[in-house]
């Protein structure tokens, strides 16, 4: 069943690359007391997550901020490493958290999950954008249909 509005974030850790490798982060950590806006994808260096989404992210970091998101975070169903240089790659710098969710359990936590088996990807993320007060859903966006819209920085920025 899919988060809804409303309800608590999941409790999981996604990993981050550090600079001695990869590092647990605790959702309830990450979320307390904060207002984040996380957006997920199918999948770093993907044509769509990094022409648009994880650019339209960093490119509207500091108009999120002017309007109350202290933190913004990126997950996907890739390891660290990978997100790690996909976050170097696209210049995520510290506008951007860019955190692996390895065993997507963050992704069938919330249901975000997508089952990509025989098309080579295996179980991914769904394209979603939400923003959590305080560990708390206060809006939730789903692409439907591999689309691009609904979740991107832009529209987010414009509903805030």
């Amino acid at each position: 069943m899919t988060i809804s509005v409303g309800q608590s974030a999941p409790e999981t850790t996604l990993f981050v690359m550090g600079d001695g490798g990869p590092e647990p982060v605790a959702t309830k950590d990450l979320f307390a007391g904060q207002k984040v806006a996380v957006f997920g994808l199918p999948g770093a260096f993907t044509p769509t997550c990094s022409a648009k989404h994880l650019p339209g992210f960093i490119q509207n970091a500091d108009d999120l901020a002017a309007k109350g998101i202290n933190k913004i975070v990126c997950v996907s169903v890739n390891d660290a490493f990978v997100m790690g240089a996909w976050a170097k790659d696209q210049g995520a710098g510290d506008k951007v958290m860019v955190a692996g969710d390895g065993d997507a359990e963050f992704a069938k936590a919330a249901g975000l999950e997508l089952d990509l088996n025989g098309k080579g990807f295996g179980l991914r993320c769904q394209r979603f954008s939400m923003v959590v007060d305080n560990g708390v859903v206060e809006s939730l966006n789903l692409e439907s249909d591999g689309g691009y819209e609904v979740t991107s920085a832009e529209y987010m920025l414009n509903s805030l």
